[in-house]
């Protein structure tokens, strides 16, 4: 498997920094995080880190070129709205934002404000954007391929546990990608002789009922679709599959960091990172609507050995060889 890094749809380097003169005229942008999970959970303070590192990137300091309002839903989709207008009322620039339900609330601010998305499924398919091409709008930033992994990791699925009869699928409902990817799930499961179980998990207040809901099942496996509030509870999720003896699966790399079996997907955080690429360019005066919608050109395989030791599961080694990172 080689390893690519992000499509490049633009040219030449780096901008250069804002000259010191410009930069002493114009007071700090204020730049709005609009977040489907926590503020206080490790994959949620890492996030926020990666954004600050992409603007770092691009030559703006926090405190001197930017200031970063914070707005976190804690799974709960409903506040998304109301969090939008806060961001709004606060006098941000532009909303950087990292799931479906939360760039529609900031879609219909009015005025409407500039979004930089990161990352999303199917921006396309959704309606969040017209094309990757030319999203029109005010709408941009940077979608995942998470529609587009399920055989994969029902291939690797089957090489771990080929007599897997029954595999529980969390996922969230208000989340219309993970209800897409439910409807390809199933009858591809089928077609190899697994049964899918869909399992609701709406917000972190109803996850141990959630695996309550799974114990009843007997499942072989658990699949967490990817959902950006449900994969901040990556290191809680893991560790209760794990406690149930369930080798757990997920298209969101670093979840096999957290303790899950297996994960097959783009570097989650490299989006957020990228982020800071679009705010630059919109910084400067760039229309978000013709900054195309860039996706990952490599996928990231991580096997968490650690936990297939305590589930009793061998790996096969030729497996162990494709992945990006083994985890001992």
């Amino acid at each position: 498997m080689r390893r690519r890094e992000f499509i490049a749809l633009f040219c030449g380097g780096a901008a250069a920094a804002w000259p010191t003169t410009a930069r002493a005229q114009k007071p700090p942008v204020r730049i709005g995080y609009l977040s489907s999970g926590s503020g206080t959970s490790p994959i949620g303070l890492d996030r926020v880190a990666a954004v600050k590192e992409g603007l770092r990137d691009e030559g703006l300091i926090e405190g001197r070129d930017y200031a970063l309002e914070t707005r976190f839903a804690g799974g709960e989709y409903d506040r998304f709205p109301d969090l939008a207008r806060e961001l709004a009322q606060a006098g941000v620039s532009i909303i950087v934002t990292n799931t479906i339900a939360s760039v529609r609330a900031a879609q219909k601010l009015s005025p409407p404000l500039p979004i930089v998305m990161v990352p999303i499924s199917d921006p396309v398919g959704v309606g969040l954007v017209a094309s990757l091409a030319r999203p029109g709008g005010y709408t941009t930033g940077v979608a995942n391929l998470n529609e587009d992994l399920t055989p994969k990791l029902l291939e690797y699925l089957r090489a771990i546990l080929p007599n897997a009869q029954v595999v529980a699928a969390l996922f969230n409902p208000g989340n219309p990608s993970n209800l897409r990817s439910l409807d390809d799930l199933g009858p591809r499961a089928g077609a190899i002789g697994v049964k899918i179980v869909p399992i609701e998990l709406k917000s972190p207040q109803g996850l141990d009922a959630a695996f309550s809901v799974i114990a009843t099942h007997q499942p072989d496996a658990l699949q967490l679709l990817g959902d950006s509030g449900n994969l901040d509870m990556s290191d809680r999720i893991a560790q209760l599959a794990l406690a149930q003896k369930l080798p757990s699966f997920s298209s969101v790399s670093t979840y096999a960091e957290f303790g899950g079996l297996l994960s097959y997907g783009p570097s989650s955080r490299k989006f957020y990172v990228r982020a800071g690429y679009y705010v630059k360019k919109i910084i400067d005066g760039a229309n978000p609507g013709d900054l195309p919608v860039e996706q990952p050109t490599h996928i990231e395989l991580w096997i968490n050995l650690k936990t297939a030791k305590a589930l009793g599961l061998d790996i096969p080694v030729s497996l162990q060889q494709l992945a990006d990172q083994v985890i001992e």
